[in-house]
């Protein structure tokens, strides 16, 4: 549906700007942002690299393991129906901390081997989510990050004075988006438990 959705964006675009005599504009318009679109990927590439280099450092000092046990009491909270020594809580722990840190891509691998995990928790009902699975969803969907490293690259990229201003703010956001994930995911756990007792 978004496919459509953007030919048809791009089609009325080129069909105006024939109809007032800019398509010249157009095609240098789209020509610029191309240029720009790989001077782009190759300054996320090099932010990329040094953040998932830093995790990688972090992870084979052992300071991920430390983290994730500091995190065992929130994740106890969040997921009751994961077993303690689970492999699926480490996994989630390192899913949460790259995503602190804005490290989305360093993220994907980790919330895909959690979402693996969980599934094979998922006995009842595996064609349908768990509601561990559900939570973890919501939990990376609002994404509470520390260190937003992409907006402050794309800033950075774009020639902002100051790209690291938006820092406060960026905290202050994710931290309600994820109180409010959360909130709504007990909530939503608490009435598929009504429902079925």
């Amino acid at each position: 549906m978004l496919n459509f959705l953007w030919a048809f964006m791009i089609l009325i675009g080129i069909i105006y700007a024939a109809l007032q005599g800019n398509l010249a504009a157009v095609t240098d318009a789209a020509l610029e942002s191309a240029g720009e679109a790989v001077t782009l990927c190759i300054t996320m590439a090099g932010v990329m690299a040094f953040w998932v280099g830093m995790m990688r450092i972090a992870e084979n000092g052992g300071l991920l393991r430390a983290a994730a046990k500091r995190l065992r009491p929130f994740l106890r909270f969040l997921f009751p129906d994961i077993p303690k020594d689970h492999p699926a809580n480490q996994a989630i722990a390192v899913n949460c901390i790259a995503n602190i840190f804005g490290l989305g891509w360093a993220a994907t691998p980790a919330g895909l081997d959690a979402m693996k995990k969980m599934q094979q928790l998922n006995t009842q009902n595996p064609q349908r989510a768990s509601n561990s699975m559900c939570t973890f969803l919501v939990l990376n969907i609002s994404s509470l990050q520390l260190i937003p490293v992409n907006i402050i690259a794309y800033r950075s990229q774009y020639g902002s004075v100051n790209p690291t201003s938006i820092v406060g703010m960026a905290i202050v956001a994710t931290m309600v988006s994820t109180a409010a994930g959360i909130v709504f995911a007990k909530i939503m756990c608490l009435t598929e438990r009504k429902r079925h007792v």
